[in-house]
């Protein structure tokens, strides 16, 4: 049972929508690399659409009724939209779930120092990544720096075409005959993956001042010094941090078609704008509507910020009290009677390496939207596993929208595995299924999907919430 490729069905006006999506979709990756910064962006588009801040509603006691459109956010890394419909809160919503973060270096707090005359900063990996990946590339660094004063400085260097790079060293093949022995998860220590930051040191005049010394690390204090003058930090700035070190550079059209994008951190973030677009783009539903955008994914969806945090459910008390739910019952009953589509990344059938997939039940790259009824490992393990009647209503929804998709599991049975925030959300009961992109080389530096799965991604999650 092979499903058609999506290109084949598309009409003039269909390609303009699509090349006008994954446009802004390309601009939003590449401007938004961190969770800070995809929820900073993601609020601008909601407020410029109609939203307000749930925390404003509350506090002015504002009662909501259908058409009223809300926003809350957690610790300025985490998102949720609600669009209020016509029918009962007590009927459920419909939900479209997926996480903004993505695997990473994050800057320790104590990183800086000075070896061979060389400035570093160390890091600790986030995420699953493979270190070799990390060595030899144009890097860039984005974050906050929050000082004991309560300013915040916000960081961001290597995108700018005038901005400095960085970079971790990798050893010389000429050096390398140990190295590469080694299996690739020992080829490159990960305790080694030290971002290079400076090679240039302060000189001490004294010059009048006979009593003036040297630093006794001057290339250290060189980085020090300009990171004074530019950002007013100094060293000890750098315990209250948040750093991450990403790929420097924008996300580019690959292939001579111009079919694919290439680009950082689309897992998750191609689901995370596409279910975000599809939340904007319809203003009035009749089973209320909700976009999750969430943190923490990568390493458990742990934390205040994680899926596992109370932030969805007390959010949606909330909610709940505004249009006159108050009681926990109701709460209960509104996320039992829920819907989601956890919108995830799914693997891509990658030919180089076919005998990772089953063919007949991978992600084709340009067939559409994919669902998974299950991914973890092994047996299922640590899966969430979508019951037939939920997957005969989701195919009834995408056939009756037109929207290409397909089913898929996450590689060859034993050859590893995965999962998704899908198991949190079902756990209130409610119906939940992985839908997402076909990605290649993901956890990779630079990630593929394909602009027809992208379109049709978009093209499902609205059809989703428009489904009473």
């Amino acid at each position: 049972m092979e499903r058609p490729n999506a290109w084949k069905a598309y009409d003039d006006a269909a390609l303009a929508e699509l090349e006008q999506l994954c446009g802004d979709y390309r601009a939003f990756i590449s401007q938004n690399k961190t969770e800070r910064e995809c929820v900073t962006a993601s609020i601008a588009l909601a407020e410029a659409a109609g939203y307000v801040n749930l925390e404003d509603a509350v506090a002015e006691g504002r009662a909501l009724k259908p058409g009223d459109k809300v926003y809350a956010v957690n610790h300025k890394k985490t998102l949720m939209l609600v669009n209020l419909g016509t029918a009962p809160l007590e009927e459920g919503v419909n939900i479209l779930g997926a996480h903004i973060d993505s695997p990473r270096l994050d800057i320790k707090q104590n990183p800086l120092y000075e070896a061979g005359d060389m400035a570093y900063l160390d890091t600790h990996y986030y995420g699953g990544v493979k270190a070799y990946h990390w060595v030899a590339t144009p890097l860039a660094i984005h974050g906050v720096v929050c000082k004991k004063d309560g300013t915040t400085v916000d960081v961001c260097v290597g995108e700018d075409a005038t901005d400095p790079v960085f970079c971790i060293s990798d050893l010389l093949i000429h050096l390398a005959s140990d190295q590469m022995k080694k299996p690739a998860s020992e080829a490159v220590d990960h305790e080694n993956l030290d971002v290079i930051v400076g090679g240039r040191p302060v000189v001490i005049s004294s010059e009048g001042d006979e009593d003036a010394e040297a630093p006794k690390e001057p290339v250290k204090q060189m980085l020090l010094d300009v990171l004074t003058e530019k950002y007013g930090i100094d060293e000890e700035d750098f315990l209250s941090a948040e750093l991450e070190v990403v790929p420097a550079g924008a996300a580019r059209e690959m292939g001579l078609d111009r079919s694919m994008i290439l680009g950082y951190g689309q897992d998750d973030r191609v689901c995370a704008y596409t279910s975000l677009a599809a939340q904007l783009a319809v203003p009035v539903v009749e089973r209320t509507s909700v976009c999750l955008l969430c943190d923490k994914e990568e390493i458990g969806s742990v934390g205040a910020t994680g899926m596992t945090s109370r932030f969805f459910e007390n959010a949606m008390a909330e909610v709940l009290a505004l249009a006159g739910l108050e009681s926990p019952l109701a709460l209960r009953r509104c996320l039992a009677a829920s819907r989601m589509l956890s919108s995830d990344v799914s693997a891509g059938f990658d030919q180089l390496y076919a005998d990772r997939f089953e063919k007949k039940n991978a992600a084709i790259m340009g067939h559409g939207l994919c669902f998974n009824k299950f991914t973890g490992a092994r047996g299922k393990s640590g899966s969430n596993d979508a019951d037939a009647e939920y997957l005969a209503l989701i195919r009834d929804i995408m056939d009756e929208a037109g929207v290409a998709f397909q089913t898929c599991e996450l590689g060859r049975i034993g050859a590893g595995g995965g999962g998704t925030i899908a198991y949190i959300l079902a756990e209130y009961g409610m119906q939940v299924i992985d839908s997402g992109v076909a990605v290649l080389s993901m956890h990779s530096l630079w990630e593929v999907a394909n602009k027809a799965d992208i379109y049709e991604a978009y093209k499902g999650y609205k059809a989703f919430i428009e489904r009473a």
